[in-house]
């Protein structure tokens, strides 16, 4: 996204401008009811790569005397999402004491501003859960408790305490970790599988293993018909070595 745009920089202009840094897909200037340039745009590139150097070498330059701010497009979620995380009022608060209570959370917690509420949550027979929130009146001095007692210890126990957060971020910081889990699973299974075509029809199951278990424990292996394809499973600890070994 381009913004502070001189409004007589049209659509070729902002394109010669950027497609010094690589491939441009799509290339547009925010116009108003009456075709006048809003003042801002948007330069899509065919890689991250290229727009990262046009962040690099174009935020903060000048353009028709006119100094640009050139950054990532945030979509109005994400957006709204990145103004949550950099302001919060309400604090959650875990791993307490059993015998820690509303007066003592507030205690403590004054200490760094004017606190609006401090509960413990308790069960339905009135024990406490061991988590609470607190709720300041300061965006800033929420910041600060968070920054001053995250990690502290409290009748031996260290507490954890950051932003509460919303059903929305909880949500998608649960769908980020689950899919990164996943990108991790899919990393680590990479290159387990073997396939080697155009085998001597002498060759079979035990000779092919016996030649390849030097490079790591098979898990399975098998000649398959007529087609002599070898397939073979290797555990991941050795797949680097057998990957050496083929070079």
């Amino acid at each position: 996204m381009i913004q502070n745009l001189d409004k007589a920089i049209d659509q070729k202009a902002l394109h010669d401008t950027f497609s010094t840094f690589g491939n441009i897909i799509s290339c547009k200037i925010a116009m108003d009811s009456t075709g006048q340039s809003k003042g801002y745009g948007f330069v899509q590139y065919d890689s991250e790569e290229a727009a990262q150097k046009a962040i690099e070498k174009l935020n903060g330059m000048l353009l028709n005397d006119k100094q640009v701010y050139v950054g990532p497009f945030l979509r109005k979620q994400e957006r709204d999402m990145a103004v949550d995380k950099s302001k919060f009022t309400n604090i959650y608060v875990k791993n307490l004491s059993e015998s820690t209570t509303d007066e003592d959370l507030n205690k403590i917690f004054s200490e760094y501003g004017t606190v609006t509420s401090a509960i413990v949550m308790k069960d339905a027979d009135g024990n406490s859960k061991c988590f609470g929130f607190v709720n300041f009146e300061s965006a800033d001095d929420a910041a600060k408790a968070v920054d001053a007692l995250n990690g502290q210890k409290f009748d031996n126990k260290e507490w954890y305490v950051g932003k509460a957060q919303k059903k929305q971020e909880r949500e998608q910081e649960l769908k980020q970790r689950f899919e990164q889990s996943m990108k991790e699973a899919v990393d680590k299974s990479q290159g387990l599988n073997l396939y080697i075509k155009n085998l001597d029809d002498t060759i079979d199951d035990e000779k092919l293993k016996e030649m390849f278990s030097s490079f790591g424990t098979i898990t399975s292996c098998k000649v398959c018909g007529t087609e002599n394809i070898f397939h073979l499973e290797i555990t991941p600890r050795n797949r680097d070595i057998l990957n050496f070994s083929r070079h």
